[in-house]
This record gives structure tokens, C-alpha cells and sequence, in this order.
């Protein structure tokens, strides 16, 4: 698990641009019980996290005329229980840190692993998700 020292400024980029966190695996099943679009951005230490991810999915965000009903975060090597849980509803996907995951009542709709970030501009993870935004959350 990592410090909290390190983890908390990652974490507060989401949560201070209206990003609700998934800590334990009763958030999640209740976020997924609801009626409705819900983004969730596993968060992640690594530099493609900070550098594209992050940036990406606060920029879709932002520019995005059409938004999720619910937008959430989850920690990976941190909020283990809500971790493990999220990824039990991104099957087939294998596990993957960062990751981008847009659900509509419960299922997933659109998916955007770690090899889906990596190598790619902020600008062009967001024109991903306002793209699958535009598809689902109407």
C-alpha cells in the first residue's frame, strides 16, 4: 500500500474538481446499483497517470457538453477493497492502473486501460471520453 503522504495530492487533483471517492466496496456496489452514467478514473502513482491520465479525464470533464450522472475515483495501491471491487465490474478487462471506465446502470459501456493511455496526449484521452459521453450519456 502506499503512504498516504503520497497518495492524498493525487487523489485531491480529482477530488477538488468534483470527483466523489470509492474507498470500500459498499460505495462501489451502491454507485453501481444506481440508475444512470457513472465515470470511474482508477488512479494511479505512475507518470503516465500524472501526465495524460489525470489531465485527460479532468479536460473531458471540463469541455464535455454531455457529462455522467455520477464521477468518481478510486486509488489503486490504496483503496484496495473499492479497487478490487471496480475491477470485478471491468471484466473482461484485466486489472490496470490508471484506467477509465464509463458504466451506464451498472455495466460497462467504454474502457480506457493503461495501454490505451500510455503514449498518448491529455487532449486525446479526452476527445475519448467526451466521445463516449456524447454515445452513452444522453
Amino acid at each position: 500500500m502506499y503512504p498516504a503522504e503520497i497518495v492524498i495530492p493525487m487523489k485531491e487533483e480529482l477530488t477538488e474538481n468534483g470527483f466523489q471517492e470509492l474507498v470500500n466496496e459498499k460505495e462501489v456496489e451502491q454507485l453501481m446499483n444506481q440508475k444512470g452514467t457513472a465515470l470511474v478514473m482508477i488512479n494511479s502513482v505512475c507518470g503516465c497517470s500524472a501526465g495524460t491520465a489525470r489531465p485527460g479525464v479532468l479536460m473531458a470533464i471540463r469541455n464535455a457538453t454531455t457529462k455522467p450522472d455520477f464521477i468518481t475515483t478510486s486509488f489503486a495501491g490504496f483503496d484496495l477493497d473499492a479497487v478490487r471491487k471496480v475491477r470485478e465490474y471491468m471484466m473482461p478487462y484485466p486489472p490496470s492502473s490508471p484506467a477509465i471506465a464509463l458504466f451506464k446502470n451498472g455495466q460497462l459501456v467504454h474502457m480506457i486501460e493503461r495501454h490505451n493511455i500510455e503514449g498518448r496526449s491529455a487532449q486525446m484521452i479526452a476527445d475519448n471520453l467526451v466521445g463516449a459521453f456524447d454515445a452513452y450519456c444522453n
